[in-house]
């Protein structure tokens, strides 16, 4: 499944990085915690969270993550989104809340 195809069946709001819709998602990473992520994400997995400053891209980026989904309707900082776009990697929104959207990225990948 790539990013565009997760954006459709989820109905959520590209926020930037729109050249990287084509990625391939291979898995799904939740957590809030940037070191959890750093540690245990995997190269081509969704990262599901609702934190939203300028190291969320840094981490996305080192660990070469398909995208970043921000829960609860959350946007990323101007600074975030522009690096975003640098990188390639989309930062996508939802207003689900983390729960739901793990849960629908779960059915859309098994």
């Amino acid at each position: 499944m790539t990013v565009k195809e997760l954006v459709n069946e989820l109905n959520l709001t590209v926020l930037s990085g729109q050249q990287g819709l084509d990625r391939e998602i291979e898995g799904c990473y939740v957590s809030d915690l940037l070191s959890d992520v750093m540690g245990n994400a995997e190269m081509n997995n969704v990262w599901v969270t609702l934190q939203t400053h300028k190291n969320v891209m840094a981490i996305a980026s080192l660990k070469e993550l398909a995208c970043v989904i921000l829960v609860k309707g959350q946007t990323a900082s101007d600074d975030t989104l522009e690096q975003s776009n640098e990188e390639g990697i989309p930062f996508l929104s939802t207003n689900m809340q983390t729960f739901e959207t793990a849960g629908k990225i779960y059915d859309l990948l098994k």
